[in-house]
């Protein structure tokens, strides 16, 4: 049978035109992707650390004329301080992050080296033993330790990839992180950082591992033992250490008011003054002499008194969005070691805001824990900002596709 030509077509495909996001994190390079750097983290760091300022000089100003006749004492080292921690984070951040994880191992045998030598050589401020240095310059090696954990930890995890299951690597990863804890908790006789180093051991070994009952296990048998033992200090008649003076003087301040209980009541009528809009900034009462150290640990009741329950939860919201782009490097970051710094990162920040906040509003007994890029410290800032550089540098190597 004869077929003209001309009824016959060619047969074209059918063309799909995948319709998607012009922009979306992947982990993997293409000629038509681009290099991500998250300036949402960088400027809300920037962010927190100007209202930091600014309120390290409302509630120290009146202190350090007192003390050094000089208004600015405070405020001129922490601004110093912060500025130079800015620039060599950002400098840090263009640096890869799997080289700095080769230098996680000996940055923890300083730093443990380190802590241990504080219990013999280090400065006694305010009773602890916890700096090393001089009188005009000194630091804090927990902030190291700190440091050195969320680095090593992450990079024994990474290299053992799927090996990570079981017990066994758990107890050799655990160990490096308990070590740590130690030393910090008995050469320096910080509870509040050993706690804080521990939780990062825990939060990272429990993202990582691929059980989770056992660890709600433990978590449920630990909240149990705590209870137990807040209970039996209430009931009975408890003495001890200055740790379950602590306790007491959590539940019972006003039994302590003229002593142990005087900062946090102080603390507590600054809140309370405060209302929703605050007494305007500048103008607490409880920071002229009242409430002792106003610029460290306390500060956040300085921030209720004077900008009221409405610039606490501006702060707050500054904090959420920090943790939540921190989330965000971390969902994308190109592989799991740079996932897991930026996990340690995040539980860090989020657990010392946590601890700050509540011991301040006199939820949990007072631990000697600083609000991040806000209370006075240049030790902190420091090593909070590397800990940003680090985060940022891991940022820098998520690919993203546009056009």
């Amino acid at each position: 049978m004869a077929v003209r030509s001309g009824n016959l077509r060619p047969v074209q495909k059918k063309r799909t035109v995948s319709r998607q996001k012009k922009h979306f994190f992947v982990s993997r390079s293409a000629d038509s992707e681009r290099d991500y750097y998250d300036y949402n983290l960088l400027a809300v760091v920037i962010l927190l650390t100007c209202f930091g300022l600014i309120m390290l000089y409302s509630s120290s100003a009146y202190e350090a004329i007192v003390e050094n006749n000089d208004d600015m004492v405070y405020f001129r080292k922490q601004a110093i301080i912060s500025a130079a921690a800015l620039v060599c984070a950002l400098i840090g951040s263009q640096i890869d992050y799997h080289r700095l994880a080769d230098f996680a191992l000996p940055l923890y045998g300083v730093s443990t080296v380190l802590l241990i030598i504080t219990k013999y050589v280090g400065i006694e401020v305010n009773g602890a033993r916890r700096w090393l240095g001089t009188s005009s310059f000194s630091f804090q090696p927990a902030e190291i330790a700190k440091l050195a954990v969320i680095l090593l930890l992450p990079t024994m995890i990474s290299k053992m990839g799927y090996k990570f299951r079981g017990w066994k690597p758990v107890l050799i990863i655990g160990s490096f992180g308990l070590v740590s804890t130690f030393c910090t908790y008995y050469f320096t006789d910080n509870l509040s950082t050993a706690i804080i180093i521990m939780g990062i051991t825990v939060a990272l070994i429990f993202i990582a591992h691929p059980k989770t009952v056992p660890f709600v296990i433990a978590a449920l048998v630990g909240t149990v033992l705590i209870a137990v033992l807040v209970i039996w200090i209430i009931t009975g008649d408890v003495s001890g250490g200055f740790r379950i003076t602590r306790i007491q003087v959590w539940l019972h301040p006003e039994d302590y008011a003229s002593g142990s209980g005087y900062q946090i009541l102080q603390a507590l009528y600054a809140i309370g003054s405060g209302g929703f809009f605050g007494k305007g900034l500048g103008n607490s009462t409880q920071k002229l002499g009242s409430l002792p150290e106003a610029q460290n640990d306390m500060i956040f009741s300085i921030i209720c008194e004077e900008l009221g329950l409405f610039g606490a939860a501006l702060v707050m919201l500054l904090f959420v969005f920090l943790l939540y782009r921190l989330v965000v490097i971390a969902q994308n970051a190109p592989d799991l070691l740079g996932s897991l710094i930026v996990c340690g990162i995040f539980v860090h920040i989020a657990l010392q805001v946590i601890l700050n906040i509540a011991v301040v509003t006199k939820l949990i007994p007072t631990t000697g824990i600083t609000l991040p890029f806000i209370s006075y410290g240049g030790t902190s800032i420091l090593f909070l900002m590397a800990e940003m550089g680090l985060a940022l540098g891991v940022s820098r190597q998520i690919k993203f596709k546009g056009e």
